[in-house]
């Protein structure tokens, strides 16, 4: 026990993990999260959930996320996790890592569903789960709270043609390898959020340099994904994406994961992106001026 809280994982930061900006990549913070949520399962009583014999295991449908400390090459992290609160086949749980001096690097709010192994069925929770989860049960902190986005429910308005017409940008276009999905043959937890990552400097169009000629780059402050539907081995997915909202502080931009092959999208997601100064190692504000040049990026009506 760390500080009386249950360590779910522990780790680090591998160099590799680390993006242009020098922090490590969001990509990476959402797989060290699954990992956490794995032996967080296992506290519950779901202990062969990832694996591969796994009669049920745990569907992700949605994430929100803020990311707090930057976490560098060579840092220690460890996670905590607990319970939120539990529906039938649901549950959204708490997933923090933290430095070692205990301040949080991120926070996740994640809304798992208990599924069938080879489907998409829900399954009710089992007993041991629900004896369990009381133990592990938590009260959102301030950190972990919903801050800029909202956390209300929602009707999409996501489709391919609607896209079309929007003129959104595509920004990832892939079909998904084995390398891409989890044990079961569905997408990897962190997988929505590493192809954005991926797209994003075609969204904002960034020209390539050297890092040190870099001076200005950006950083992500929240997330909420919300998984519609599981893409599995060999489906094709498609992004597209765009600025939904410009102020001083922050663009907040919104991604389509679509799908090629059929009308239904395979999930959408909303982010807080920011300017940050490289040496300063803070957040940029925009003058009104730049304010009001960068209100071209906006696409008017776009939403989740």
């Amino acid at each position: 026990m760390r500080g009386g809280v249950d360590e779910i994982w522990s780790g680090g930061v591998n160099t590799w993990e680390c993006d242009v900006m020098g922090h490590m990549n969001v990509r990476h913070h959402v797989a060290k999260s699954m990992e956490a949520l794995a032996s967080l399962s296992c506290e519950l009583g779901l202990l062969h959930a990832f694996a591969p014999h796994a009669a049920s295991t745990l569907r992700i449908k949605e994430q929100y996320i803020r990311f707090l400390k930057e976490a560098h090459a060579g840092m220690s992290l460890y996670a905590t996790g607990g319970v939120i609160s539990v529906a039938e086949t649901q549950a959204r749980l708490l997933l923090v890592s933290h430095h070692l001096s205990g301040e949080p690097a991120a926070a996740m709010q994640v809304v798992v569903e208990h599924v069938a192994a080879d489907e998409d069925r829900p399954l009710p929770w089992p007993d041991e789960f629900h004896r369990r989860a009381e133990a592990w049960r938590v009260e959102v902190p301030a950190h972990a709270a919903a801050r800029t986005l909202s956390l209300d429910p929602f009707e999409t308005t996501a489709s391919r043609e609607r896209a079309q017409a929007l003129g959104l940008e595509r920004i990832a276009l892939t079909a998904l390898l084995d390398r891409d999905c989890d044990v079961h043959g569905r997408l990897r937890g962190e997988g929505f959020i590493g192809r954005i990552g991926d797209g994003m400097p075609r969204l904002l169009k960034r020209e390539p340099m050297r890092p040190e000629e870099r001076r200005e780059g950006g950083a992500v402050l929240e997330y909420r994904i919300v998984h519609l539907k599981t893409p599995r081995l060999g489906d094709r997915l498609e992004i597209r994406s765009g600025v939904a909202e410009v102020t001083s502080r922050f663009r907040r931009i919104v991604h389509w994961m679509l799908n090629p092959d059929a009308p239904e999208p395979w999930g959408v997601a909303t982010s807080i992106a920011v300017g940050l100064d490289l040496q300063a190692r803070k957040m940029i504000t925009l003058s009104p001026q730049d304010v009001a040049q960068r209100q071209a990026e906006v696409t008017a009506g776009l939403a989740l």
